[in-house]
C-alpha cells in the first residue's frame, strides 16, 4: 500500500473522527430535546444507542488508524496486529446488537413496518461486517505464519552458504 494512499485513509479517518464529535456534542444533545414530549425511558435508550453507536464507529477509527500505522511502518505481521483487529470485531458485533435493539424499540411505536425491518437488515449486515472480519483476521493470521516461516528458512539458508 502506497504512503500517499495511507495518508488519505488518515485524512478520512480524521474528518470522519471530527465529524462524530459534532454528532456527540451537538446532535444528540439537540435529538434529547426534540424527544422531549416521548417518554423518559424511550428518550434513554434512544439517546443511548446514539451515543453507543457513533462510539463504536470511532473504535473502528482508531483501530483502522493503528492498523495503517502498522502499515506504514512495516510491522502488519505481527501478533500485536490482532489486539486492533479484535477490538474492529467486537465494534461491529456492538454495532450490530446496538442497530437490533434500535428496531425492537422502534417496533411497537408508530414506525413504519419497513422502517423497522430496515434497521434489522442493517444490523444483520452489521454482523455480518463483524464475521467478514474474523475471515481476515484468519487470513492475517496466516499471513503471520507464512512471514516466520519464511524468516526461519532464510535464516537457515544463511547459515548453509
Amino acid at each position: 500500500m502506497g504512503k500517499s494512499t495511507i495518508v488519505i485513509l488518515q485524512v478520512v479517518i480524521a474528518l470522519a473522527l471530527a465529524g462524530s464529535l459534532v454528532v456527540q456534542t451537538v446532535i444528540v444533545p439537540l435529538v434529547w430535546i426534540d424527544l422531549e414530549g416521548e417518554v423518559l425511558w424511550g428518550r434513554v435508550a434512544l439517546v443511548t444507542i446514539a451515543v453507543l453507536g457513533v462510539m463504536t464507529m470511532q473504535l473502528f477509527a482508531v483501530c483502522v488508524w493503528m492498523l495503517l500505522t502498522k502499515v506504514r511502518r512495516g510491522s502488519i505481521f505481527s501478533a500485536s496486529s490482532f489486539r486492533w483487529v479484535n477490538l474492529i470485531i467486537g465494534a461491529f458485533a456492538a454495532a450490530a446488537v446496538l442497530a437490533f435493539a434500535l428496531a425492537v424499540l422502534l417496533a411497537p411505536g408508530s414506525i413504519a413496518p419497513g422502517i423497522v425491518a430496515l434497521v434489522c437488515g442493517a444490523a444483520l449486515v452489521l454482523g455480518g461486517i463483524a464475521l467478514l472480519v474474523v475471515v481476515m483476521k484468519a487470513l492475517l493470521r496466516q499471513a503471520i505464519d507464512r512471514e516466520h516461516e519464511a524468516q526461519t528458512l532464510r535464516s537457515e539458508l544463511d547459515e548453509v552458504v
